[in-house]
């Protein structure tokens, strides 16, 4: 059942399944196997997840709608190349100063 559509990184989906009871999880193969995949693969913490959050919000740039805060999250692109990777085949670009504003949030709260 779908509860909500709100757009959310996936340290934030780690969280929430660690929220759920173990019996719960237990009884559901694919909550556990999925909080087995984030643990792998998630690498930020929760208050370095917020900061940037954040961080991207505050940099007021119209095209880093919620969808691509959380892929940058996500992703933590490390340079112009990976960054442009999460834009493409989107209608728009990134200028570079844009770029740049971004990679040095991120920078600036790994």
């Amino acid at each position: 059942m779908i509860k909500s559509t709100e757009v959310k990184t996936l340290g934030e989906v780690k969280e929430m399944l660690e929220d759920i009871p173990k019996e719960e999880k237990d009884e559901n193969k694919r909550a556990k196997e999925l909080l087995s995949y984030l643990k792998k693969f998630v690498k930020t913490k929760p208050e370095q997840r917020k900061k940037l959050k954040e961080a991207l919000h505050n940099l007021n740039i119209i095209k880093l709608n919620p969808k691509f805060i959380s892929k940058i999250i996500d992703l933590m692109p490390e340079d112009a190349e990976d960054l442009r990777k999460i834009f493409f085949g989107e209608e728009f670009t990134l200028e570079q100063d844009e770029i740049n504003a971004i990679l040095e949030a991120i920078k600036q709260n790994k």
